[in-house]
């Protein structure tokens, strides 16, 4: 399957794709295209490090989240161009046109570092989403993927995964374990949907034929919340 990713900061979870599909011995995707939404950013290296098309959209990032009239031919021609069949969000802070929304529905996917419907919508990303989670006292957060919809974190859920909030956490130490956990389950349901495990039905709900993980599981360990580790 042919992986478009839109970003628009560091780029982790774009080179925990690379590493698994373009780099890695995990057949089922790769990655074809990456858009930048600036120009700069940490994403755009990664993609041309591992020879990907990279591209930057040509409108400046409006403060107050609307879409720019020329985004949507750009995004449009980009990803038909390379053909691709599976949109990635990963650490994308845009919302996408609507017309590309449903263009790509059930085709384009969100990685967002909390349990949706929580601590989710306009605004709420990275330290942020921490810093409301501890400020909020919650004793656990998460890792949410979600098909993406034409409002900030409201479409369909595909996978989520709990992560324990710890009393010493700060924003910075709860990121990092959450951090940690996207890195694994987005790979994972990017590979399940390659694979047809998954997928949107007609009635707007997300049904699972196979399982997520094949070779590895999550595990709670005392005294250190959730870890991954091999069957």
């Amino acid at each position: 399957m042919r992986i478009g990713v839109l970003a628009s900061g560091s780029g982790s979870n774009l080179q925990a794709l690379l590493d698994r599909f373009n780099l890695g011995a995990d057949p089922a995707a790769r990655v074809v295209l990456v858009i930048g939404s600036r120009p700069g950013i940490r994403s755009l290296e990664r993609a041309a490090a591992a020879t990907v098309r990279a591209e930057v959209l040509p409108s400046a990032l409006d403060p107050a989240g609307q879409v720019a009239e020329e985004d949507e031919p750009f995004l449009r021609r980009c990803l038909a161009e390379t053909e691709v069949e599976l949109v990635v969000l990963a650490g994308y802070l845009r919302l996408v046109p609507a017309a590309v929304v449903r263009e790509y529905w059930g085709r384009m996917i969100n990685i967002h570092p909390a349990l949706l419907p929580s601590f989710g919508g306009q605004g709420m990303y990275g330290r942020r989403v921490h810093e409301a989670v501890l400020a909020r006292g919650c004793k656990v957060t998460g890792v949410t993927i979600h098909f993406v919809s034409e409002e900030y974190d409201r479409g369909p859920v595909v996978a989520q995964w709990p992560v324990p909030v710890l009393e010493e956490d700060d924003a910075s130490s709860l990121a990092g374990r959450v951090l940690e956990v996207e890195h694994r389950l987005l790979p994972a349901v990017v590979s399940a949907i390659a694979r047809r495990r998954v997928a949107l039905a007609p009635d707007g709900r997300v049904r699972w034929t196979g399982s997520l993980f094949r070779t590895e599981r999550f595990a709670a360990v005392p005294g250190e919340g959730w870890t991954i580790e091999p069957e």
